[in-house]
């Protein structure tokens, strides 16, 4: 019987896009081959492979250890997170339809990659490996669709902050412009960057459609459009490896961290999402009004909802994360409730046609997040669940008048807890994809717990006689 991994390099049509991209790599004059894949934190992991090698490559992958999945990091105890030294190397196939020339070096061309278990591995030779985010996306996709004749299309918006560099080169805590939002002017100043991000964004297949200053120092936004979710996150990841390059090329540094200042709105990273069948977009307005979603539309609302806390885990993954909810001034999204453009919620009706998920940020792995949702959203379908009428006034004032609403988690790990408890949100995380991200981030938040920061020093230096 064959595996994953033969079924997927015989698969119908492969040969001749492996074809495809061989002729690519002769009329670009391409040198080099990046083969890329998706670790535990929405890092971009791989190898780097001349391009005669482009069709043993095709056919045989590339292998590395299986702790690459988890940025081949260590625990706070010196352990391996996720795999140990003695376990398999994976084994890497890259998707032919995925080859793209980079812009800023013609040279040199990225692919994406499959992950399998290595063929002589003694559990599940040549099998999906599941530590492999990106594979887990599509396959949850495939299955979601097969059963229901939905998909889910998103739009990610990535907020980010440009830095200054130190003399060093080292990053600063220094936003190149001044925190004002929506001003031209400060948009203005990083049209360099600008310019470089929508010119190679556009010659990689993003769809880039707007952009705008945000409230923070050296803070933007720069939108591409929406697409299925796995060709979302793809364009995402394909985001942010163009920011580090245009940062390199313009001196700058592409800041991603969810609240490097206070005072000042967090990156965060909002996701518009809506299901379709086909091309029928099922949460369009069944009924007389206008503003409210299909039943199907509500349904799904009521699964998040539902499934807000442990999905805050996966959408809202590191220990700065949640930084951003504890200064609720800027529209932290922190409770579990929807309205019609009512930013002081967790869901919006951003329009009839979709909903935007806010406790979501720009650390965010997209490939857990996007799968996450697919899960929890067909959780409510299938079980009907009401998200109750939605909040059309600020939810602050809300309360005060007596109403009574399930918060988000406030730290990482309480966030962990409440992902251990929920079946639904762990079914997005398949196998040794929950190990390895419970191993990552249970020890992220233990060596938070275990560290002496300059608040402590400055609270308790001094604090006796």
């Amino acid at each position: 019987m064959a595996t994953d991994l033969e079924r997927f390099v015989d698969a119908d049509g492969r040969a001749e896009l492996v074809k495809d991209a061989r002729k690519k790599i002769d009329a670009e004059g391409v040198t080099y081959v990046y083969y890329q894949f998706i670790s535990v934190t929405g890092r971009i992991m791989g190898k780097g492979v001349p391009a005669p090698h482009w069709e043993t490559i095709a056919q045989k992958g590339f292998q590395l250890v299986y702790g690459s999945t988890a940025n081949l990091f260590t625990d706070r105890h010196g352990g391996y997170i996720g795999y140990g030294p003695e376990a398999w190397e994976l084994v890497g196939i890259p998707e032919p339809e995925t080859f793209e020339v980079l812009p800023w070096d013609n040279r040199v061309a990225r692919v994406w990659c499959t992950c399998f278990r290595n063929r002589e591995d003694r559990d599940g030779p040549g099998a999906f490996l599941t530590s492999d985010c990106r594979g887990n996306l599509r396959r949850i996709q495939e299955e979601f669709e097969g059963r229901t004749g939905m998909h889910l299309r998103a739009g990610m918006e990535p907020e980010m902050m440009w830095l200054r560099l130190n003399p060093d080169g080292t990053p600063s805590v220094e936003g190149k412009t001044k925190p004002y939002c929506y001003h031209i002017d400060q948009f203005s100043e990083l049209q360099p960057i600008i310019h470089k991000m929508v010119e190679y964004g556009q010659k990689l297949g993003l769809d880039m459609i707007q952009g705008d200053h945000e409230d923070a120092p050296g803070q933007i936004e720069l939108n591409f459009g929406f697409d299925r979710a796995e060709r979302t996150a793809d364009n995402l990841s394909t985001f942010r490896q163009i920011a580090k390059q245009v940062g390199r090329e313009e001196g700058a540094f592409p800041c991603f961290m969810p609240k490097p200042f206070m005072g000042v709105s967090a990156n965060g990273c909002h996701t518009n999402i809506s299901l379709w069948k086909d091309d029928e977009n099922v949460f369009l307005p069944d009924g007389d009004d206008v503003h409210m979603p299909s039943q199907v539309g509500l349904h799904a609302v009521g699964g998040i909802l539902e499934h807000l806390r442990a999905l805050t885990c996966v959408t809202a993954s590191t220990v700065n994360s949640y930084r951003r909810f504890w200064e609720t001034g800027f529209w932290a999204p922190v409770f579990a409730d929807w309205g019609y453009q009512n930013r002081t919620t967790a869901l919006r009706i951003s329009s009839p046609d979709r909903f935007e998920y806010r406790s979501v940020d720009s650390a965010v792995n997209p490939y857990l997040a996007l799968a996450g949702l697919i899960k929890v959203m067909d959780d409510g379908i299938q079980r009907e669940l009401d998200p109750g009428p939605p909040e059309e006034s600020n939810i602050y004032e809300a309360i005060e008048a007596g109403k009574t609403v399930k918060r988000v988690p406030m730290t990482l790990g309480e966030a962990l807890e409440e992902l251990e408890r929920d079946d639904v949100v762990k079914s997005a995380l398949p196998d040794e994809m929950y190990r390895v991200f419970m191993h990552y981030k249970r020890d992220e938040w233990e060596r938070y717990c275990a560290t002496v920061s300059d608040w402590d020093v400055q609270e308790y230096l001094d604090v006796l006689p």
